[in-house]
C-alpha cells in the first residue's frame, strides 16, 4: 500500500491547520482538517482512519484534494442542485397566498373552512396540472413557513353588554 504525502502544503503547518480546526464548527470539515493534520505529522493513512473513525479511502481522497488546492479545496462541499421543484417560485407564491387569504369555500373549492394536503392536492392538479403526493405538499408547506394549526372561531355577533355582565357575574362567584 503507498504512503500518503503531503505534496504541496500551501504554506500551512501542523500548528496553522490545528488552529484552524478550532474555529470549524462543522465536525465533518474538521474532521477532514484534522485527516490532512495528522497525515503531515507522519501518520499512516490507516492509522489516520483508526484515529478519527474513517475509512482509509476517505483520509487518501481528504489529502489528494488538500494537494490539488489546499485548505479551500479540502473544505469546498459543492453539493448536486437537486431534483427540479414540481411547482415554479411563481406558482408557489400563489398558493401561499392562496392558503393565507382564502378559505376552499371563497375559491369555490369544496366546502371546507381550511385548506389541508388533500383539498390542497386536487386544486393543484386542476389549476397547474401537476400531480404532488400529500406529502410532497406537506413539505412545500414547510419550506413556504406554513404550519397547520386547527380553526379557531370567534363570537363575532356576540353582544358586548351582556358579555360585560357575565364577566362581573363571573367575578362575582370566584369570590364567593
Amino acid at each position: 500500500m503507498k504512503r500518503l504525502k503531503i505534496k504541496n502544503d500551501h504554506g500551512w503547518t501542523p500548528g496553522t491547520l490545528r488552529k484552524q480546526e478550532r474555529k470549524i464548527k462543522d465536525a465533518s470539515l474538521r474532521a477532514r482538517v484534522t485527516a490532512v493534520r495528522l497525515v503531515m505529522e507522519g501518520y499512516l493513512g490507516k492509522d489516520v482512519a483508526k484515529m478519527i473513525h474513517l475509512c482509509r479511502q476517505s483520509v487518501a481522497l481528504y489529502v489528494s484534494r488538500f494537494n490539488e488546492g489546499g485548505l479551500d479545496r479540502l473544505l469546498d462541499r459543492r453539493l448536486p442542485p437537486g431534483r427540479m421543484p414540481f411547482l415554479t417560485e411563481e406558482q408557489q407564491q400563489e398558493l401561499r397566498q392562496l392558503v393565507l387569504t382564502t378559505t376552499p369555500v371563497e375559491v369555490g373549492w369544496g366546502i371546507a373552512s381550511s385548506w389541508n394536503t388533500r383539498l390542497l392536492q386536487s386544486y393543484i392538479q386542476q389549476t397547474y396540472g401537476v400531480s404532488m403526493s400529500r406529502e410532497g405538499i406537506r413539505k412545500l408547506l414547510h419550506r413556504l413557513r406554513l404550519s397547520w394549526t386547527r380553526p379557531t372561531y370567534k363570537l363575532v355577533k356576540g353582544d358586548p353588554v351582556l358579555q360585560a355582565a357575565f364577566e362581573k357575574e363571573l367575578e362575582f362567584i370566584k369570590k364567593n
